[in-house]
């Protein structure tokens, strides 16, 4: 079968979309990968068609703008570039049918409205692939998406059941422009975009495992829950000679990262090369921006724009994030102890995951100081408890289900029938 992915957001959201790409390619079937156009390198790498969406400096403009990084008006920010970027997803969608390469499947995250557009629109089966479980609004655990938010689940069910139901952002937002799309396409518009939208009715996939998200009784059906993909282009991109060289050199160092798409990061390397010099500790800062690091850093510190994390990881003594999923995900295979900085979106969820587990800290960007970031390194290095339970989690990690099963799965999905009672119904 032909399976289109449509990852939307930065690296740490388009390479699960390989991984899936890769275990679909290795049963035999084609896959084409329609994405922002910076990722047409990564996808073409790892042997994938792509279909690129709109010119490089879109994903630049985006990522330029500060706010993106901020509570709240980060997620407004992504929910209204993931509106008026509805159109240009279902365009690519109807331009490969029209082709004569009409996708047998679509697997898309819920903020591709675009995809869901056409599966109603064109009867194209679609998965919804969730990648953190701060996606999941549940009433039963309700995503820890703003500080002392964890309170809230102590509420009443009844009490959490009308909250999960306040005005949205995804409605507020992203849902005007996808309201017009649907018009546009003689379709009546969803009464909620992420209520009636947010899943498909042809499968859910959530890629994280139980041990870090326990599905609630209100998540939508049909689920697959699975694993942690892991993906970071460590067979298309080994470590750099000079980064090996470095790590050769001496005792392992802290990896330090704000997150592929961060070019807002200057505070957080400054705090870090402060923390690195009262700890004496060494020091590896990953960013795509290197302007924004700080002049003459000392011999101790190595600076790349791109490592795989794989291979990187197994050689740290500690990890500095802002807590993307996949970047998380990277730390605990590794059996690292974890420091994160969370700023918006599903990083604060992550964030509340990791220290629930005991592997890891969490340092809010108020807090996120050369003195607190020192201690907190010097924790990751001698509290016994903290080591141990990040060990634990890449033991965990290591028991990995095959994907074959995952596989299975996905192809019976593509057989659903969509039929034109319930493909125009946006519901």
């Amino acid at each position: 079968m032909h399976v289109t992915l449509l990852p939307f957001g930065s690296a740490g959201d388009v390479l699960p979309f390989l991984w899936l790409g890769r275990q679909l390619r290795a049963r035999g079937h084609e896959v084409t990968v329609v994405s922002a156009c910076v990722f047409a390198e990564a996808a073409v790498a790892a042997g994938f068609a792509f279909v690129p969406l709109g010119r490089p400096e879109d994903f630049d403009g985006f990522i330029a703008d500060p706010q993106i990084w901020k509570l709240g008006a980060g997620t407004k920010k992504v929910f209204q570039f993931a509106g008026a970027a509805a159109a240009t997803y279902a365009e690519a969608i109807e331009t490969l049918a029209a082709s004569g390469r009409r996708p047998d499947l679509l697997l898309a995250p819920c903020t591709a409205f675009g995809a869901r557009l056409a599966r109603e629109s064109l009867g194209i089966p679609l998965v919804t692939v969730h990648l953190q479980p701060a996606v999941f609004v549940s009433a039963h655990e309700l995503p820890v998406l703003l500080p002392g938010m964890e309170l809230v689940n102590r509420l009443p069910l009844w009490l959490r059941r009308l909250l999960v139901r306040v005005p949205n952002p995804a409605d507020r937002y992203a849902g005007p422009a996808v309201a017009a799309l649907c018009r546009s396409r003689g379709l009546t518009p969803p009464r909620s975009l992420w209520w009636d939208w947010g899943n498909s009715p042809d499968g859910v996939l959530a890629l994280f495992p139980e041990w870090f998200a326990r599905p609630q009784p209100d998540w939508p059906q049909p689920l697959r829950q699975w694993d942690f993909p892991l993906e970071d282009l460590a067979s298309e991109r080994p470590l750099d000679p000079a980064l090996t060289t470095f790590l050769e050199a001496g005792v392992a160092p802290v990896v330090f990262t704000p997150g592929s798409a961060n070019i807002q990061a200057r505070r957080f390397f400054e705090v870090a090369l402060a923390a690195v010099r009262e700890t004496g500790l060494r020091a590896v800062f990953v960013t795509r921006a290197p302007e924004q690091l700080p002049a003459d850093l000392p011999d101790s510190v190595h600076a790349v724009t791109y490592a795989p994390f794989s291979p990187l990881l197994r050689r740290a003594a500690a990890f500095v994030h802002h807590g993307g999923i996949g970047t998380l995900s990277q730390g605990f295979a590794a059996g690292l102890p974890q420091i994160v900085m969370p700023m918006a979106h599903d990083q604060p969820d992550n964030a509340y995951r990791l220290v629930r587990l005991g592997a890891g800290l969490s340092l809010p960007p108020r807090r996120f100081t050369p003195e607190r970031l020192a201690a907190a390194l010097i924790a990751c290095r001698d509290d016994t408890a903290l080591r141990a339970a990040a060990q634990a989690c890449a033991r965990r990690l290591q028991e990995r289900p095959d994907p074959a099963a995952l596989v299975d799965w996905l192809e019976a999905r593509s057989l659903r029938q969509i039929g034109s009672d319930d493909s125009r119904l946006g519901v």
